[in-house]
């Protein structure tokens, strides 16, 4: 390369199936706003306009692109593919893209125009790799290489379909060859981790590994308004569901990077819709929008997911498979995803993107023991002292339950005391529980475990349109 050279880095990461401009939720000082933003044709606007200002240009998704919506996941991501196409993303990596199984995602990339990399996935039975593990981008005078990080929890805390003949790992002496060889046999000038392992593991690696200039992280859905410096690594990690993209400009001056800029982008309404790809998404989005645009019900109060310990959005949910299943307890997972209802009217596209996965509501008998366990489990899983530990989203929602405990505290004795009512939860005692997916009751847990014949969203849906979405007798962890 020349002794000067310039790059703009564009990031997309989580978007999770959103299409359309939805609202997000935005913390003010006194209360929650919810503008709407993101939606695939004021994207497609943000990426022309940056790329019309000149200079060289490329343009990464972390994954959780194709699952998380209505139309992605009744057609299993396919009836993305076009849109997505469309984008002019550059490479990719992947989390929830597994939900089909690796032989569909694997599919699936073959009608992808960029390449799917991972370098920590791996074919069981012989541990090769099924997936590049990077790529190598020419632009202007500069050679870049990008090595993809896909979710290490798929085969872990995921279902095990997601992840049938493949394991997922953090493996720093495989990334560390594979930097070693991109800037000596491909003669590198950057290179960029496409990571989708969360922030704090992210961080990690960047104080662990040398060589990296950039760590573009995904998965954990932080908007970060500045650029987390480590040694000499910049990481950026900009929203979920579109609603944001991260522009980073770098300046390279005698092989590294002497200078940035880096900015967290809003997709609102000052980005005009592209019109190609506005059609492209009404193509898709068209012969749903009777049925996903059919209000159900009111809500007082706004429901979302934006908080660590509780949230709004899960104890409705929680309210419905409990009242559904005739449990005064109920688990569900503490999913990232979904964006937030604000309060009026609630329509049944809402219930999709609060559990696009539609499983059935499940029972079982568990143990005051077993409940102790599972959440000391989760508790690890959600805040271990090292990130590479870290293997759920939030804290794990509940119902009918206020658990005291301590989060500072070692593995296994962050909780103090569970209440069941206004009686303290005995060891010995058996309760009936309702829940949603093993991520809400992990298998090895309870016992006289089956589906009842009703899915999640009919449970909602059942529970809102009687007019009870405010009813809600809600389970909390506090921080004693």
């Amino acid at each position: 390369m020349t002794d000067e050279a310039k790059l703009t880095l564009v990031q997309i990461n989580d978007v999770h199936g959103y299409l359309e401009p939805h609202h997000e939720l935005v913390w003010s000082a006194s209360e929650p706003t919810f503008p709407k933003l993101g939606g695939f044709a004021r994207i497609s606007t943000a990426l022309s306009q940056i790329k019309s200002a000149g200079g060289e240009m490329l343009v990464l998704d972390n994954g959780d692109m194709f699952h998380g919506t209505y139309p992605a996941v009744t057609s299993k991501g396919v009836d993305l593919v076009d849109a997505v196409n469309a984008l002019g993303i550059d490479a990719m990596t992947a989390h929830w893209e597994f939900a089909w199984g690796p032989a569909h995602f694997e599919h699936l990339c073959q009608r992808l125009h960029y390449p799917m990399l991972a370098l920590n996935c791996y074919r069981t039975d012989d541990g090769t790799r099924p997936f590049k593990p990077s790529a190598v981008f020419d632009k202007g005078q500069l050679r870049i290489g990008v090595i993809g990080l896909a979710a290490t929890i798929i085969d872990k805390s995921m279902p095990p379909s997601f992840s049938t003949g493949r394991r997922f790992d953090i493996n720093e002496e495989a990334i560390a060859a594979e930097i070693t060889r991109l800037r000596g046999h491909e003669h590198c000038d950057l290179v960029v981790l496409l990571s989708h392992l969360g922030l704090p593991q992210d961080a990690q690696l960047a104080a662990r590994l040398e060589g990296v200039d950039v760590i573009l992280s995904g998965h954990t859905h932080n908007r970060l308004q500045r650029a987390i410096e480590i040694g000499g690594t910049l990481i950026i990690q900009s929203g979920c569901h579109g609603s944001f993209l991260g522009r980073l400009d770098l300046l390279i001056k005698g092989g590294r990077i002497s200078s940035f800029e880096h900015q967290l982008i809003a997709v609102d309404e000052s980005f005009q819709e592209n019109a190609a790809m506005a059609e492209i998404v009404d193509t898709i989005m068209h012969p749903h929008r009777e049925y996903l645009n059919r209000c159900i019900g009111q809500t007082n109060s706004a429901l979302h997911r934006n908080l660590q310990l509780f949230s709004t959005m899960d104890d409705l949910l929680l309210a419905a498979i409990s009242t559904s299943a005739g449990t005064d307890i109920a688990f569900s997972n503490g999913w990232r995803y979904g964006a937030p209802i604000p309060p009026g009217p609630i329509t049944i596209n809402d219930l999709w993107n609060i559990i696009p996965t539609n499983p059935p509501v499940s029972v079982t008998e568990m143990s005051g023991s077993e409940i102790r366990h599972m959440m000391e489990d989760n508790l690890e899983r959600t805040f271990a002292a090292d990130p590479y530990n870290q293997k759920g989203g939030y804290l794990k929602r509940f119902r009918g339950l206020t658990i005291f405990g301590k989060i500072e505290n070692p593995a296994g004795h962050r909780i103090e005391k569970i209440f069941l009512g206004e009686c303290e939860l005995e060891d010995d005692e058996d309760v009936a529980v309702a829940f949603v997916t093993e991520q809400g009751v992990p298998a090895k847990y309870g016992h006289d475990r089956r589906h009842l014949d009703v899915t999640a969203i009919e449970a909602l849906e059942d529970y809102i349109s009687e007019g009870r979405a405010q009813s809600q007798t809600v389970g909390r962890f506090y921080v004693a």
